[in-house]
């Protein structure tokens, strides 16, 4: 079929991988033995109040800073090479994601089925693929799901600390992997779970933002930025999805 976006990018965690899990339960640990070591009043940290709300679709070091503070902490930013217990920012980062990485090495990342569907049949009908996330380990769970080949274009964190991209509110990764196709955004449609990941493909202007709510929070996603909400992109046709695009163009 013959189709008006000539771009797709996708968020990684909770739209193409069933990470999302992880990345909490990464963080819980690393955040609950931080602050119960500081004697914290308030030690734990639920998905709900704390995950959504200050780490979600943001950098490692943006959502630690984020999160301590919203519990009356505040560490130095530190060095990035910190290693796992140093009391800053990038301590807490790197601690994190050691915890991250453990997990994955040990349980593997798994797919969403109806993404990796979607993705062949956009490929199938030539629309170029692109990947922009906050993770600096983006690169290594598409290496790790043999994902790496579908994409045009991968923009992680490590891009964005090399570029100086601002992340998520910000569009800087969405506008980066469009510009490294060669398309702009309007020809773009956009793949995203997290509230900041739909606002910054508002702020980006993209042709369609299409918000996956794999938690609960379709209202949010739809305030946020998202031109349409599903539970899983496999309630969507390829047909839909042009149709959607062509309705917004109009607009």
């Amino acid at each position: 079929m013959k189709l008006s976006f000539k771009g797709a990018i996708f968020d990684l965690d909770g739209v193409i991988t069933q990470t999302a899990e992880v990345h909490f339960l990464a963080w819980k640990s690393t955040f609950e033995h931080f602050l119960t070591k500081r004697n914290h009043p308030n030690p734990s940290f639920s998905y709900n109040s704390d995950y959504v709300p200050y780490v979600d679709g943001k950098p490692r070091y943006e959502g630690v800073d984020s999160f301590l503070k919203s519990r009356g902490v505040n560490l130095p930013f530190g060095d990035l090479n910190d290693i796992a217990g140093t009391p800053t920012i990038c301590g807490v980062g790197n601690g994190k994601n050691e915890a991250y990485r453990d997990i994955i090495d040990t349980q593997g990342a798994k797919i969403y089925e109806s993404t990796l569907a979607l993705i062949m049949r956009l490929q199938e009908n030539k629309i170029q693929l692109g990947v922009a996330s906050s993770s600096k380990n983006c690169s290594f769970i598409l290496e790790k799901t043999s994902l790496s080949p579908l994409f045009e274009t991968i923009v992680d964190g490590n891009t964005s600390r090399d570029l100086g991209l601002k992340g998520k509110p910000e569009p800087d990764i969405f506008l980066k992997a469009a510009e490294n196709m060669e398309l702009i955004p309007q020809e773009c449609i956009l793949f995203e779970d997290a509230i900041s990941g739909v606002q910054a493909g508002k702020a980006g202007k993209f042709g369609l933002v299409i918000g996956i709510s794999r938690t609960g929070e379709k209202e949010q996603l739809k305030i946020n930025g998202a031109d349409v909400v599903v539970d899983d992109l496999e309630t969507l046709s390829l047909e839909e999805i042009e149709n959607l695009y062509d309705k917004e163009l109009k607009l």
